[in-house]
């Protein structure tokens, strides 16, 4: 089921893609999971009013270096700002914009945002096709649905295709479940059958089984891993094929990385954060994370990692 993917004359390697996950997906990540097999990245979601402002945060999320293909994932519900957005300086780099329309927290569903637009129709076939005008690739990314009451994947899609989208990714539950619980095969399965343009299948994927699974039940052009990223990004690995490198080694290159992009005191934070992740399941993980998270400088967090990440548990 591993192929190569074509979104409108963009090719990716292959068909495994890393989702866009807020605070996480950054250049050294992103890049990280290409070189262990992702066949397409995408940056944290960015606000479209945070570039019409020139927020120098905002466009510290889009720095992107040389990976390619590229992908940036922006949020919004006014048309005119998304467009302005995708024909801006700072997303003229990027190959393919994909457009939020799943996000479930509360802070952004309350301006209208995220899967808040799965609720009005009309407004997100005016933003998906002010995007489009702009003469980029756009896809969205969206839900099943707002709750189990008012699961409509399938029509959702036509209306994204129909505006003028490449390419969808149908997170297989609905907002009202988050990230709890299994996917909605069903529900994705007829959002691919909805449309003519690749759909891309998301949620609960941790392993290559969960993924073969899913796109065997759905018939999705593709998967989309998240959280199992953050855990594990040798995920890639097993699913594109390739020796998973062990995570202190992967640990290391990523905090240089970090370190040198955004300096000090962000990979202090940051790689902190991301160590305690790949903790997960390894002896002594509670009392580890303690230490970490007690860390005060990037030279002890590397130094805690060494220890942690040698006690001979698997990668």
């Amino acid at each position: 089921m591993l192929h190569a993917l074509d979104i409108a004359g963009m090719v990716c390697p292959n068909n495994v893609l890393l989702a866009p996950l807020a605070g996480y997906t950054n250049y050294p990540f992103r890049t990280m999971c290409m070189r262990l097999g992702a066949g397409l990245t995408f940056t944290e979601m960015v606000s479209a009013k945070g570039l019409m402002y020139n927020s120098g945060e905002t466009k510290k999320l889009l720095y992107c270096g040389d990976e390619s293909p590229k992908a940036a994932q922006i949020f919004g519900s006014d048309p005119a700002v998304m467009r302005a957005a995708c024909e801006s300086e700072e997303l003229a780099p990027f190959d393919l914009i994909d457009i939020n329309m799943g996000c479930p927290m509360p802070k952004i569903v309350k301006n209208g945002d995220g899967s808040a637009l799965m609720e009005n129709f009309p407004l997100a076939e005016k933003v998906i096709a002010a995007c489009a005008k702009s003469g980029k690739r756009i896809s969205v990314k969206f839900r099943i649905g707002v709750d189990e009451a008012h699961r409509n994947a399938a029509e959702f899609a036509r209306l994204c295709e129909g505006a003028g989208a490449c390419m969808i990714t149908v997170h297989g539950r609905t907002r009202e479940k988050v990230y709890a619980g299994a996917p909605d095969y069903a529900q994705i399965a007829a959002a691919k059958r909805a449309v003519s343009i690749p759909v891309i299948a998301n949620g609960g994927i941790w392993s290559k089984k969960d993924f073969d699974d899913m796109l065997a039940r759905t018939g999705t052009d593709g998967g989309m891993i998240a959280r199992a990223a953050l855990f594990r990004p040798q995920v890639f690995c097993d699913i594109a094929g390739g020796d998973p490198p062990p995570i202190g080694a992967l640990f290391v290159r990523q905090l240089e990385e970090t370190r040198a992009l955004f300096g000090e005191h962000f990979a202090l934070v940051f790689m902190r954060k991301m160590a305690a992740f790949y903790c997960k399941g390894r002896p002594g993980a509670a009392e580890a994370k303690r230490k970490l998270f007690a860390a005060q400088t990037t030279q002890e967090v590397a130094f805690l990692a060494a220890a942690i990440f040698s006690d001979g548990t698997p990668a």
